[in-house]
């Protein structure tokens, strides 16, 4: 089974820059496994600081600027806020209640 450093040199050698971004469905034939793995290795790798950028319109790439980092940080961010903003809905309570910000006195 592959593992977070063959993912990673297969990205470096290969999938540098946005414009160079492959699908997890590209690195799971080039990887000899699952999509789904692929996107655990992805998990893994972003868990240990390696900017492993992606978007569903790139696919998966190493970042080669500091603003592709910053827009996957900003896309992740967007998609974790949706689905914070959903639980909030689900659960009938404010968003600022769920997140546990204390209300300041006025």
């Amino acid at each position: 089974m592959a593992t977070r450093n063959d993912l990673l040199a297969l990205m470096s050698r290969c999938y540098t820059g946005e414009t160079n971004g492959a699908t997890a469905h590209t690195l799971a034939i080039s990887l000899d496994c699952d999509e789904r793995h692929v996107r655990t290795l992805v998990s893994e790798l972003r868990a240990e600081g390696v900017a492993v950028c992606g978007h569903p319109k790139t696919g998966y790439f190493i970042a080669a600027t500091p603003a592709e980092l910053e827009r996957t940080c900003e896309f992740l961010r967007s998609r974790a806020m949706h689905s914070l903003v959903l639980e909030s809905k689900l659960r009938h309570v404010p968003l600022p209640e769920l997140l546990g910000q204390l209300r300041l006195k006025t």
